[in-house]
């Protein structure tokens, strides 16, 4: 444990896996900063502890002195910010690299003893997809600015309010066929809340730092299985069609230049053209879930509980246990 009453400073700790951490380390006792863009759009995290003991406040990782502001005076930081597409100022180079170099290197200036940092399976310098190049990227550049730093990659994470299966139950509301890009990539989902208690274990030294560890779950299924699994949760017949990775490529286009956020781009359809699971070296290493004494969630504990919302007439079609 960090010393009691310690200040940690959350980076983009506002958001599905950020409340969910947040409400962990207040549970342990800290203090926490969740350092945002809008502050005055985050109030909520106030809620996740006692009263002052969350406390929402304003930076921007594009900006160094605005983190080195955040971070004064934290005993621990842990970096969860990500974009899924690129808007305006918003680039993955700005975000995923420079700016996790800026939370690192305020980190280390902070005297902050640990720094956690929220990467992605299947980041890699040599990837075709911006996203997994840029994150592989920053992770370079936070282990050179904080050599202890634990750098975590989950694969897709899942529980109420995730941005996967939550969509894929709305759009399976609206169309009656499904578009399946990359069906045959293999993943391995993992719960909210496992993965917020191995942020906590890694800020808490309980893992080996200047390391990455890849944490997926105990489930393994293609993205058409996935798919299937969504329509079962959601007692729904949709028709499951697969796509060639150059139609959905094409099919992307139109929402590149459309002024909202795109249901897919072309550079999430590159991601899906590899398997997003843990790697046999991480195994080997002791660098997965493992390393934390974390027992996985399956997808059949949680799904039930949140999906229910996407079947034709809600709760009303439930089973009775």
């Amino acid at each position: 444990m960090l010393p009691h009453n310690s200040v940690v400073t959350v980076f983009g700790g506002s958001g599905f896996i950020g409340t969910q951490i947040v409400q962990v380390l207040a549970r342990r006792g800290y203090r926490v900063r969740v350092a945002v863009r809008r502050p005055d759009l985050s109030g909520h995290v106030r809620m996740l502890g006692g009263v002052g003991q969350v406390m929402p406040i304003q930076a921007n990782i594009r900006n160094l002195d605005s983190v080195r502001r955040a971070t004064t005076g934290a005993t621990a930081v842990i970096n969860l910010v990500g974009i899924g597409h690129e808007a305006g100022k918003q680039r993955f180079r700005a975000v995923h690299t420079m700016g996790a170099r800026n939370v690192a290197q305020a980190a280390k200036e902070a005297g902050a003893v640990a720094l956690a940092h929220m990467s992605a399976l299947g980041a890699d310098a040599q990837s075709g997809a911006n996203y997994a190049r840029t994150k592989a990227l920053g992770e370079a550049e936070v282990l050179g600015q904080f050599p202890n730093a634990v750098i975590i990659r989950p694969s897709i994470v899942f529980g109420p309010g995730d941005g996967f299966f939550n969509l894929m139950g709305t759009l399976a509301r609206m169309l009656p066929v499904l578009p399946v890009i990359g069906a045959k990539s293999r993943f391995e989902p993992i719960y909210v809340g496992d993965v917020a208690e191995a942020f906590a274990l890694a800020i808490e030294g309980k893992v080996k730092g200047g390391r990455a560890y890849e944490l997926g779950g105990p489930d393994n299924e293609t993205y058409y299985q996935l798919m299937q699994r969504v329509l079962r949760e959601t007692q729904r017949t949709n028709l499951l069609l697969p796509i060639p990775a150059g139609i959905g490529k094409l099919m992307a286009l139109p929402f590149a230049i459309l002024p909202f956020k795109p249901l897919v781009t072309a550079d999430q359809i590159e991601m899906l053209q590899t398997d997003n699971v843990v790697s046999d070296a991480a195994r080997r290493e002791g660098r997965t879930l493992a390393a934390f004494d974390i027992v996985p969630t399956a997808m059949d504990a949680m799904l039930p509980s949140y999906m229910w919302r996407f079947m034709k007439h809600g709760q009303f079609d439930r089973q009775p246990a």
